[in-house]
């Protein structure tokens, strides 16, 4: 991605300036927190179909995403293959039946009740696309010389916040999903040793009987998440 011979300091005017009264700004502020408020995680898809352009442009805003040292450590990849996402389906139910039976910790299974989750997983075949997200360890010059990524956890996890409100912004649903572990994945995707899977992501259109336990409506206060100083 990076050529030794360009890496060096360049000032660059503000490409993009916003010029918001304050009025204009509470209002930017307050609907986008009303659109923000109709994204809902769902486990129930239609099987139909997404344009391909959409997940693209959703992925190109997610790779708008600030990160360390600018390295950009992430790298995503979007499924639609129905026996891709077969086999990750049966690789993610394998190590869910391991978790529920035993794997994971009585007081995270019980944490989990209010949810509605079991480690049947149909949505990752439902849904028409299933984006992977994974975290790159270090990346490569154009010489092919390694280096070392930076802040990769944190920059992953703004760049996958992107992602879910550019899926959302273009009218869309989403699951995020965490099987435990996921080495799994690279191998049915190809990916190098040095990316790590964070994430798998079903995106698609909800069933017309969707629902959402009602668990997840509730969110903390205002008071509860912010200190003004």
């Amino acid at each position: 991605m990076f050529a030794r011979k360009n890496l060096k300091f360049e000032a660059l005017p503000l490409p993009n300036r916003s010029s918001l009264s304050d009025n204009e700004m509470r209002i930017a502020a307050s609907h986008f927190y009303e659109t923000m408020q109709t994204r809902h995680s769902v486990r129930d898809f239609t099987s139909k179909e997404v344009p391909q352009e959409v997940i693209e442009n959703c992925i190109r805003a997610a790779g708008s995403a600030p990160s360390g040292a600018n390295h950009q450590p992430w790298h995503f990849v979007a499924i639609r293959n129905p026996e891709v996402k077969s086999k990750i389906r049966k690789a993610a139910e394998k190590e869910e039946q391991a978790f529920y039976a035993g794997g994971g910790s009585d007081e995270w299974i019980k944490a989990l009740e209010p949810i509605g989750t079991g480690p049947e997983k149909p949505h990752l075949e439902i849904a028409p696309w299933l984006i992977v997200i994974f975290a790159q360890r270090y990346g490569e010059f154009d010489d092919g010389t390694k280096f070392k990524n930076y802040y990769v956890n944190e920059s992953v996890g703004i760049a996958t916040g992107f992602l879910i409100t550019a899926l959302h912004h273009a009218g869309l649903s989403t699951l995020t999903h965490t099987p435990n572990p996921m080495k799994f994945l690279n191998e049915l995707l190809e990916r190098p040793k040095s990316e790590k899977p964070v994430m798998i992501l079903a995106v698609g259109h909800p069933a017309k009987d969707a629902t959402v336990p009602a668990v997840a409506k509730i969110k903390k206060p205002l008071d509860g998440i912010l200190t003004v100083l």
